[in-house]
This record gives C-alpha cells, sequence and structure tokens, in this order.
C-alpha cells in the first residue's frame, strides 16, 4: 500500500459497525456503497453526500466484527478501496448507529450554534471566538450568551456551505490551548446549525459583534478596548490602531518562534504577550504591547521586514482588534512576559 496521501485508516479509533468513508466521487450513490462494502458482510444503512463537498459516507454493518474485517482487510491488502478508481479513505466512526432523520440542528444554514463546554463566560473571548472560526470563511457577525447548555455563541457566515465546512472540521474539537487562560483545563465545541439566518446584532460589546457594520454604535459598558474605525481628511475609512499587531509571515523557510519575535518586536519598545498560530495554511502570530504608539512605531518600521537575510520570513503588519491578549504565560506558541 503506498505511503503518499492520506492515511487510510485510524488505528487509535474505537472500533464501531459504523464505518466513515472519505475520498468518495462526487455524489457517491448507495449503491455504489453497498458494492464495495457487501463482501464483509450485511449492510444495514447508509447515509451519502455528507460534508462540504459531498464526497463523505457512513457506512453501517449488521455486526462490529463485519466492520473490523473490512478496516482490517484494505489495512493490510496491497490494493487500496476504491469506487469508480478513487481511493476511498476508512476509518471507524464515532457514532454507532447512522440516524437519517434530521433534527434542526442537523439542517445546513449559514448560522451555526456553538457551545462551548468546559468553561464559563468569560473565558473564551469573543475574538477568539472569531479567530477560530474566520479561518473558514469571512465571518459576519457573532453573539455570545449563556444558556442552560452552558456557554454558548451563535455565529453567522456569508452561506451555509461556510458554515458546514467550519461544522465539519470544528465539531468536537478543542480550541487550542495557548488561547485559553491557564485555569481551563479543556473546551470542546459542540456545533449544530441554528434556525436563525440573520443575526440582530445592536451594539458591538464583548458580547456581540458585527463585523459588517464598522459604524454600529459602541455599547461603552459592554466592552473594553474595542477600536472605533476612523476618518481619514480624505473621507476615507483609516485602519483602526491597536497596541496589538497582526503579523503574517510569507517565505517561511525558517523557525519562527517566541523568541525570535520577541528579539525583533523588542527592540521598538516592551513585548507584553505574543500568540502564534496557523490560519489558511500560513503562519501568524499577536503582538501585543502596552500602547499603541509604540505599536505604531513598530509596525511603520518592520512593514516588508525579513527576519532572516535572502528575502526569508517577511512580516506583513496590521493591526489587530485584540487589545489584551489571553494567552499561556510560557508555552512553544505563546508567551505572557507580563506574568513571568
Amino acid at each position: 500500500m503506498s505511503t503518499s496521501g492520506p492515511p487510510q485508516f485510524r488505528y487509535t479509533q474505537t472500533p464501531s459497525k459504523v464505518l466513515h468513508l472519505r475520498n468518495l466521487p462526487w455524489e457517491c450513490i448507495e449503491e455504489e456503497l453497498i458494492e464495495l462494502c457487501k463482501p464483509f458482510g450485511k449492510i444495514v444503512n447508509t447515509k451519502s453526500n455528507v460534508g462540504a463537498n459531498r464526497n463523505q459516507a457512513f457506512v453501517e454493518f449488521a455486526d462490529l466484527n463485519q466492520a473490523i474485517n473490512m478496516v482490517t482487510y484494505y489495512a493490510s491488502s496491497s490494493e487500496p478501496a476504491q469506487v469508480r478508481g478513487k481511493t476511498v479513505y476508512i476509518q471507524y466512526s464515532n457514532r454507532h448507529e447512522i440516524v437519517n432523520n434530521k433534527g434542526p440542528g442537523d439542517v445546513p444554514g449559514n448560522v451555526l450554534l456553538v457551545t462551548i463546554e468546559g468553561v464559563e463566560a468569560g473565558d473564551v473571548s469573543i475574538d477568539v471566538i472569531h479567530l477560530v472560526f474566520s479561518a473558514f470563511g469571512f465571518v459576519h457577525k457573532i453573539a455570545t450568551f449563556e444558556k442552560a447548555a452552558g456557554f454558548q455563541a451563535l455565529i453567522q457566515f456569508s452561506d451555509s456551505e461556510t458554515a458546514s465546512s467550519a461544522r465539519e472540521a470544528l465539531d468536537a474539537r478543542s480550541i487550542p490551548r495557548y488561547l485559553l487562560p491557564d485555569h481551563v483545563g479543556s473546551c470542546h465545541l459542540r456545533i449544530s446549525f441554528s434556525a436563525h439566518t440573520d443575526l440582530n446584532i445592536k451594539f458591538q460589546s464583548h458580547r456581540s459583534r458585527d463585523y459588517t457594520n464598522p459604524y454600529l454604535p459602541v455599547n461603552p459598558t459592554a466592552i473594553e478596548g474595542f477600536v472605533q474605525p476612523a476618518v481619514g481628511p480624505d473621507g476615507k475609512k483609516k485602519e483602526p490602531e491597536s497596541n496589538v499587531l497582526l503579523a503574517s509571515i510569507e517565505n517561511m523557510q525558517y523557525a519562527v518562534t517566541v523568541d525570535v519575535l520577541n528579539t525583533v518586536f523588542s527592540a521598538f519598545g516592551t513585548v507584553q504577550k505574543i500568540a502564534i498560530f496557523e490560519k489558511n495554511g500560513g503562519t501568524q502570530a499577536l503582538i501585543q504591547y502596552p500602547d499603541i504608539t509604540t505599536a505604531a512605531v513598530a509596525k511603520d518600521a518592520l512593514e516588508g521586514h525579513c527576519i532572516y537575510d535572502g528575502g526569508y520570513c517577511k512580516l506583513h503588519l496590521s493591526y489587530s482588534r485584540h487589545t489584551d491578549l489571553n494567552v499561556k504565560a510560557y508555552s512553544d506558541k505563546s508567551r505572557d512576559y507580563t506574568r513571568l
């Protein structure tokens, strides 16, 4: 079996009589799934055309051993499982049966209902939520609140396809530890679709944001350090200044660590906090200074600067909406120098 491409099997998963099949041909039909799986046992249910690209499916066997036989066979076979000539990747599902009747939370829409388990209100800021979900597309609006189920958020995307991609990637996953306070052991995202289509956000605050309307009034009692958009003499909107810089790093031929960034940015003033993260396949970082003036000096001096000779690790800088990063005091991806 070839070692290139994604792995076909996840050995660490708990066996299930439901198998998850990926990389299927576009709109693979039930008959094709049954044809692939029936040599290993009786198929009692299928669910096809799953995922944003409609190229995944679930197959449920009558007996657990039948599913194990199929996984075991292809794990040891030199010939991969195929449908219409495409290699199909197989793993055990985390579900134990297929339920085809869609509840309200399973009907795709452009607004996601996210329950953040293991945290209290205030542990996860709206900026962190925006950072996590905007990796999948433009986030229009966010509203957070507390319910009996716990701390929740409504997140509005442009369309159901973008929302589906975010849900598929993040459901049952965790927010990166370096974005969470030290006292939070772990937090998991439980995501379903909301019946809402257009959230009604009345104020920009620490509980709600409308990223499509920068001129929406700010609730001064419910937000700390939020920067309103400014207008220059020419009447054009200026980039709101902030004490936190967002650095995008291109042409990364060498590692860029927290210590490297601290060395570069501390030349212009005291660096309080740093967080490094991956977004859209690239490396980015947030660098916090004590004030806007210091951040502005660093931004002007370092825009387009290459950390290493030869044009490597080039910095592109903008102001962040963040004003006070909530990062782990000491880790590979973050540093809080105010607590060291």
